[in-house]
């Protein structure tokens, strides 16, 4: 059967419209030039550039500890509160399974500015501990998304047979439920950890003035003029979250080779 011409047109335009700037910008971060119109040669100055520069490291380094911590504090609440709706009894399950949902419709600059709001009005002052409350809160929604289903498919006997061998409900949950979301709750926070990095919105209407996230560093960068090693740092970036990525896909698919015995067994 021949696939429309027209349609192949459209998809391989919409491919070239999505990807060609992103191809711009890792092209010219190996420019030896600091031209960012005229490709001169390869080179890593503007990597170097990088590297030497204290600021973005700072940032770097303030965008790595924010991601890490969003993403421990989104799995715990996360995984409490999909363990909750699922198991919770008539409607407060359906009603609080509502307004779970509600972040992920919200356009994330309300979300940013109401999260600016309450920390002036509260007198707190913007920090990092700001920016990580902030990204744990709108992270929470996504990691109960992607473990509800998966609690719900989990069989509830294989717990009531551990507790009926003597297992307390903790240790049921411990030893019995959290493994067999292991694999779920590892890809969602690989997931949240590349979300959270690249985050901007959020960060923007957090952060304080020193040290700032490297996403809200490269936008203060950038207001006055770009420069050759915007391209390496979002190269880097790029690369980064990629892998991340791919990483949360693959977890999944590790695991589920493996079998679920060999995860509860530990073999």
């Amino acid at each position: 059967m021949r696939k429309p011409r027209t349609a192949f047109a459209f998809t391989v335009l919409f491919f070239v419209l999505l990807y060609l700037p992103v191809a711009v910008v890792v092209l010219f971060s190996f420019n030896s030039q600091k031209s960012l119109t005229v490709y001169e040669g390869f080179s890593l100055r503007w990597y170097e550039a990088f590297f030497a520069d204290e600021a973005l490291i700072e940032s770097l380094g303030m965008s790595l500890r924010v991601s890490l911590v969003a993403m421990v504090g989104s799995l715990v609440l996360g995984v409490a509160l999909a363990l909750g709706l699922v198991r919770a009894r008539g409607k407060l399950g359906l009603y609080a399974g509502f307004i779970m949902l509600v972040p992920l419709i919200t356009p994330e600059i309300v979300t940013g500015v109401a999260s600016l709001l309450l920390f002036k009005g509260l007198g707190i002052p913007l920090s990092t501990m700001t920016v990580m409350i902030a990204e744990i809160t709108f992270s929470i929604s996504y990691v109960t998304v992607i473990l509800r289903s998966r609690v719900a498919a989990l069989n509830r006997e294989v717990e009531e047979a551990a507790i009926d061998l003597g297992a307390t409900r903790w240790q049921a949950l411990l030893l019995v439920t959290l493994p067999a979301l292991l694999p779920s709750i590892l890809a969602s926070g690989v997931l949240i950890f590349a979300l959270v990095f690249d985050d901007f919105v959020l960060a923007f209407f957090t952060t304080g003035v020193t040290p700032q996230p490297l996403s809200v560093r490269i936008y203060s960068a950038i207001r006055f003029g770009i420069q050759p090693t915007i391209n390496a740092v979002g190269t880097l970036m790029l690369l980064g979250s990629i892998a991340l990525i791919g990483l949360a896909l693959l977890i999944p698919r590790f695991f589920g080779r493996r079998g679920g015995l060999s995860i509860l067994s530990g073999e």
